[in-house]
């Protein structure tokens, strides 16, 4: 898949979120928004991350941002993630990978010899005007956060 630069306009998307509610990007228009992208809810790496954008509500707030995560894991896979560490943000489902593939977040993995296709660890961030201010490819669960706030700073 093809990836997003700084200054690309943002794909559309209008996903099922863990309420059960359609998040769209369209809901950011003039707001700032960090969205990631992460393979499988409730796992090591996918806890680390998300607890982190948790833990770092206020400061994304105060730069005037709101966080989206999306998987391919059903609504209610990600209610329980949402609910077991309390996250408080929009966990989305993408189930057929399409918003992945927009954002060039699918791809070819390697693990243990094996390749196959699967989530590349990916994280945004778009501006009010639905333009990509910062793209990170194969980003570490914990620098999602600091990569953002840098930029949003």
């Amino acid at each position: 898949m093809a990836k997003l630069n700084v200054g690309d306009k943002a794909p559309a998307f209008s996903l099922s979120g863990q309420d059960g509610k359609k998040v769209s990007l369209s809901d950011f228009k003039g707001k700032k928004l960090l969205l990631y992208f992460y393979p499988k809810a409730d796992t090591p790496g996918c806890t680390k991350q998300a607890c982190s954008i948790k833990d770092a509500s206020k400061e994304l707030k105060k730069l005037g941002a709101s966080a989206v995560g999306i998987s391919p894991d059903e609504p209610g896979k990600q209610r329980k993630f949402d609910e077991k560490y309390s996250l408080g943000f929009p966990l989305l489902s993408d189930p057929d990978n399409k918003v992945a593939k927009a954002y060039g977040a699918w791809g070819e993995k390697s693990m243990y010899g094996k390749t196959y296709e699967g989530i590349i660890r990916s994280s945004f961030v778009i501006d009010g005007k639905g333009k990509i201010v910062h793209a990170t490819y194969k980003v570490k669960p914990l620098d999602t956060v600091p990569n953002a706030t840098e930029v949003l700073g």
